[in-house]
C-alpha cells in the first residue's frame, strides 16, 4: 500500500508541476496510438463491412483469421514487423526501423483485427434485407457503406474503443520495434519497464495511473458517443 501511495502522490505531483518529461511521453503515446486506430478504422470497417455482407469461397477461414488476429500476442506482432524492417529485411532501406512509424505499423496491425471483427459483427446484427432495400432506394456503395455504418454505430463505436485500447495499452510489440528511445520512440507503456526496471517504483505507478486516466478518459468519451446515440 505505501508503494502504491507514493506512486498516487507522484503522479499527481507530475500532473500538478506539469512535467516536461510526463507531456512529452503522453503526447508521444497519444500520437502513436491515435494514429494507429485511426489508420485501422479506416481500414478495418470497410473490410469488416465486406466481410459480414460478402459470400465467396473461403469466407470462414478468413473470419477465423480475423478472429485469431483479435487475439494474437503483441511481442509476435512486433517481430514480424521488425523482420521486415530491420535493415536486412525486405523494407530495411525504408529506415523506419526505432521509429514511431515503425511502432504506428505495429499497433495498426494489432488494432486491425479487433476493428473488423467488431465491424463484421456489428454488420451482421443487422436486418439482412437492408442491401437488398438500400440498392432499390438508389444508394451506390459508398453511400450504402455510410448508412450501414450509422445503423451499426453502436458496434462500431466498440470496435474503435478497443482498437485504440488494444494499441495504446500494447508493449511487446513497441519496445521490439520502437527501442524506447528516450525523446524519440519511449511511450508510456515502455516507461513504466523502464522505471521498474531501475526500481523506480513510485514514478512507474505514476506513469500506470496516467496511462489509465488516459486511456479512461477517451473511452468515456467514446462511450458517452456510443450511449447517447443509442438513446
Amino acid at each position: 500500500m505505501d508503494a502504491l501511495w507514493d506512486g498516487l502522490k507522484e503522479a499527481l505531483r507530475l500532473i500538478g508541476t506539469g512535467d516536461a518529461g510526463l507531456r512529452e511521453v503522453a503526447w508521444r503515446t497519444i500520437v502513436v496510438s491515435g494514429s494507429a486506430t485511426l489508420l485501422a478504422l479506416l481500414a478495418g470497417v470497410p473490410a469488416g463491412y465486406a466481410l459480414a455482407r460478402a459470400r465467396f469461397p473461403g469466407r470462414t477461414i478468413l473470419i477465423g483469421l480475423v478472429n485469431t488476429g483479435m487475439g494474437m500476442p503483441p511481442v509476435v506482432i512486433g517481430l514480424v514487423v521488425w523482420l521486415f524492417l530491420v535493415r536486412s529485411g525486405p523494407f530495411g532501406d525504408l529506415n523506419l526501423i526505432y521509429t514511431k512509424r515503425a511502432m504506428v505499423i505495429a499497433q495498426f496491425l494489432i488494432a486491425t483485427p479487433l476493428v473488423v471483427g467488431f465491424t463484421a459483427a456489428a454488420v451482421q446484427a443487422l436486418p439482412p434485407q437492408l442491401p437488398d432495400l438500400l440498392q432499390h432506394l438508389g444508394a451506390g456503395r459508398l453511400a450504402s457503406l455510410w448508412i450501414t455504418a450509422k445503423e451499426a454505430h453502436l458496434g462500431i463505436l466498440a470496435a474503435v474503443m478497443a482498437g485504440f485500447g488494444a494499441a495504446i495499452s500494447e508493449i511487446g510489440a513497441s519496445m521490439t520495434v520502437g527501442g524506447n528511445l528516450q525523446g524519440e520512440t519511449r511511450v508510456l507503456t515502455t516507461a513504466i519497464v523502464t522505471e521498474s526496471s531501475r526500481g523506480q517504483n513510485a514514478e512507474a505507478i505514476a506513469l500506470g495511473l496516467v496511462l489509465l486516466v488516459m486511456a479512461f478518459g477517451v473511452n468515456l468519451l467514446l462511450t458517452v458517443v456510443q450511449q447517447r446515440r443509442a438513446a
